[in-house]
């Protein structure tokens, strides 16, 4: 599964990692402090650099709306740094899947 190998990956190169885990408590702390990092403070590409608790309690589109105003401030202020076109906050996908059901699973519920 890519996504469940992409946070395997995220979690080995987070600093603090440790060469091993001491007992399975230790593993425990880790990974608790980890997924609350992961789901409550890192910003996911695929997810329009969002966190997933910000898509997931509906934060999305007042962080994204936030992020414009910001942008634009920006340009305003030195339109000069941006050569191409004002800059503009990541899109936010439609949906962000782990599995996507196809046509006829949709269906069928």
């Amino acid at each position: 599964n890519p996504y469940s190998e992409a946070q395997f990956k995220t979690l080995k190169y987070r600093p603090g990692f440790p060469a091993r885990f001491d007992n399975i408590e230790h593993a425990r702390a880790f990974c608790r402090q980890f997924f609350a990092w992961y789901n409550g403070a890192h910003r996911h590409s695929g997810i329009g650099l969002m966190t997933p608790a910000d898509v997931h309690h509906g934060r999305a589109d007042a962080v994204h709306a936030d992020r414009a105003r910001v942008l634009d401030a920006a340009y305003a202020a030195t339109p000069e740094r941006f050569v191409r076109h004002p800059p503009r906050p990541p899109a936010l996908p439609t949906a962000a899947w782990i599995n996507k059901p196809t046509t006829t699973e949709a269906a069928a519920h």
